[in-house]
């Protein structure tokens, strides 16, 4: 029996212009996970996505490979579909991490299938697989200020203030991802979605 693979895949927008950007922080979750395989992102042969593959939680940890779509965010599905086929990895190995407006920032939750909420890369990855019972990783952004319009928000890099927690929330939602690889949704849940 082989053993089983994951697919993490952190959403976000290419190019340097967005990489400060909310919208991006599965991508930086991502980067926080690659550092703890001990790997760097390389262009995987299926195109328009950059991979990771190792093990988390070292020597007989399981076995992942942590993916950064290279195309916009409403396109996501195409590649994460790709890499599943490639990896002949079911949608209950997948997790999609990715920020969340109806959670306040530094926060997070852990769940299982779902609505896309408005968000368009769980739109596209739902439509490309064929279903939405993934797992997510959802990172709370908050709600935008004032009348400033959602998609300009999540659009808009972290303030200032918000950096200083950020790194904290990145960890934490890394560490979200490994209790779910190892401990499964339930003990991960009751961990994280305080």
């Amino acid at each position: 029996m082989t053993e089983p693979v994951w697919l993490v895949v952190g959403l976000g927008n290419p190019g340097p212009s967005y990489a400060g950007n909310r919208h991006n922080v599965g991508y930086r979750v991502n980067d926080e996970l690659a550092a703890r395989v001990g790997g760097s992102f390389r262009s995987h042969k299926t195109g328009r996505a950059d991979v990771v593959e190792g093990r988390l939680g070292g020597v007989g940890g399981p076995r992942v490979v942590l993916a950064r779509p290279r195309c916009y965010m409403n396109e996501t599905g195409g590649p994460v579909a790709a890499l599943t086929s490639f990896y002949k990895i079911p949608v209950d190995h997948v997790i999609a991490i990715h920020d969340e407006l109806d959670i306040p920032f530094d926060t997070l939750r852990v769940k299982v299938g779902g609505g896309d909420n408005g968000h368009n890369g769980l739109r596209s990855m739902r439509s490309s697989l064929g279903s939405g019972e993934f797992f997510r990783v959802r990172v709370g952004i908050g709600r935008p200020p004032g009348r400033q319009s959602p998609a300009d928000f999540v659009l808009a890099d972290y303030s200032s203030t918000e950096r200083k927690v950020l790194v904290f929330q990145l960890d934490k939602a890394a560490d979200a991802v490994e209790s779910l690889l190892t401990d499964g949704l339930e003990r991960t849940q009751s961990l994280f979605n305080s």
